[in-house]
């Protein structure tokens, strides 16, 4: 006596043959009848929303209708099959949702600054220079340990001895006197 479950193997086999062999459109309906709802369940079960599902499911299908020619029985039952494409959809579709394409992509070099562009700012960089340089020493000083050293105003203190209230008055001083020179 043949069993329920090695008639259903042996049907759908035949059905996957089918679409392969002649583009059967009744077999896959068959086929799409049983299974799609079982692969939304399974990706629904798995975590995905009802869409995701849905949108998978069909694509799942989509594939089985393309690649029937792939299907080999030796390696796989035809459920096995279907759900490990759908499996592998689902992976693919939540990488690209949490990897969204980039809008534009810019290729080769970026173009060239605009002449005038650039000398404004060699021109403002060098007054910055020159701000920096007309400092007292005691914030030039504390202006580059915080800014191009990097430090906390705490690090400075440790490094320096000097009260942090001290440090914060100074950088701040330093700082209104350079915003008023670039003005």
């Amino acid at each position: 006596m043949v069993d329920k479950d090695t008639t259903a193997r042996a049907d759908w086999i035949d059905q996957i043959e089918r679409i392969r062999d002649g583009k059967d459109q009744a077999a896959f309906a068959e086929l799409f009848a049983h299974f799609a709802p079982r692969v939304k369940a399974f990706l629904m079960k798995s975590g995905a929303d009802a869409t995701l599902a849905e949108e998978c499911a069909q694509e799942v299908m989509a594939t089985l209708w393309h690649k029937a020619h792939m299907f080999d029985a030796a390696r796989a039952s035809v459920a096995t099959w279907i759900f490990t494409i759908a499996r592998n959809r689902k992976i693919d579709l939540l990488r690209k949702q949490r990897r969204p394409e980039p809008e534009e992509l810019t290729w080769g070099p970026e173009a060239e600054p605009d002449q005038e562009d650039t000398l404004v700012l060699q021109q403002e960089s060098e007054r910055l220079r020159q701000a920096l340089a007309d400092l007292p020493d005691a914030q030039r000083e504390l202006i580059e340990r915080a800014y191009f050293g990097d430090l906390s105003h705490s690090q400075i203190a440790e490094q320096t001895g000097l009260p942090l209230g001290t440090i914060k008055s100074r950088i701040r001083l330093a700082l209104d006197r350079l915003r008023h020179e670039m003005k």
